[in-house]
């Protein structure tokens, strides 16, 4: 079993891309701690520009990990504009990156690109596992496809390459908990559509702890699903959720009303009502431990 070292050598050096969201802040912070030398690629001020190549060639020479988190938001209405943003904020960074990566004398030791669940099928029958799942079609599959692709393709021979193929993250302080909570505390906690829909989801904890894992692992490489190994239904999701919050009841959501209510926030019922049963057999296979293997030990966790 693989034991990840709490503390780095003084220097070692970590780049994130594009994380300043949810999941790249905790990296952020727990690198920091380490004692890392961590240097940030985004477009906000004060951190490397995406339009400064040379100064992101001098931020990966001589680093150990370079994690790539960079994307627009799915979290939106799918009209041509946000679609072309979607799949170009992913593909053309993680291109930029890869030429970077080539043009180092001492590139870095891994990449770690995001990738995201929304690969595979819709899943009602069976989890999709790395070697066995069948991948979907649609704009979203698409897009993952070609995300994984801009990362194969790039010409680093020496720069070991692995995706992370997220499912939904669930933490405290953000990301889709807000919603969540929020949907409960009002009474309207029950399940979304049929509820029979799959709901895979990891801990930002562990989405954290295999970044460190896959560092610390040279003979790793390729894909991984990044999803507990637990999945539960919509319909079992949304109960754990309430029983976390101390909310014995609440009222379902048919399709139509989710419909409505993407229309007017400005986002796409896919995000709620797609079927996603992945599974980490990989990770599991290579001794990868969940500190919240269940939702039931997440959520006592994040409503605490």
């Amino acid at each position: 079993m693989t034991q990840i070292p709490l503390f780095a050598e003084p220097g070692r050096k970590i780049v994130l891309a594009g994380a300043t969201g949810f999941i790249g802040s905790e990296l952020q912070a727990r690198y920091a701690k380490k004692g890392y030398d961590v240097r940030m690629i985004s477009r906000r001020p004060g951190h490397i520009s995406w339009d400064d190549p040379a100064a992101i060639a001098e931020a990966l020479e001589g680093s150990a990990l370079l994690v790539n988190l960079a994307g627009r938001s799915v979290n939106c209405r799918y009209n041509e504009r946000n679609k072309r943003d979607i799949l170009t904020s992913r593909t053309d960074t993680t291109r930029r990156l890869g030429e970077a990566v080539a043009a180092c004398s001492n590139p870095p030791e891994l990449w770690i690109n995001s990738g995201t669940a929304t690969i595979y099928r819709d899943a009602r029958d069976r989890p999709m596992t790395e070697d066995g799942g069948e991948l979907g079609s649609g704009f979203s599959v698409d897009v993952a496809k070609a995300w994984e692709e801009a990362l194969f393709a790039a010409d680093t021979p020496r720069t070991r390459k692995a995706v992370l193929r997220i499912a939904i993250v669930l933490g405290r302080g953000g990301g889709v908990m807000t919603p969540y909570a929020n949907l409960v505390r009002f009474g309207l906690g029950g399940r979304q559509g049929p509820g029979d829909q799959r709901f895979s989801w990891a801990h930002l904890d562990d989405i954290c702890r295999m970044v460190e894992f896959l560092e610390h692992r040279p003979d790793l490489s390729g894909v991984f699903n990044a999803s507990a190994p637990e999945q539960v239904t919509n319909a079992e999701q949304m109960r754990v959720i309430r029983e976390a919050y101390g909310r014995k009841f609440g009222l379902p959501a048919p399709v139509w009303m989710l419909r409505l209510g993407a229309v007017a926030i400005r986002t796409e019922t896919e995000l709620m009502l797609k079927s996603r049963w992945v599974a980490p057999e990989r990770l599991l296979r290579e001794g990868f431990e969940f500190r919240y293997p269940t939702l039931r030990e997440a959520m006592a966790d994040i409503a605490r």
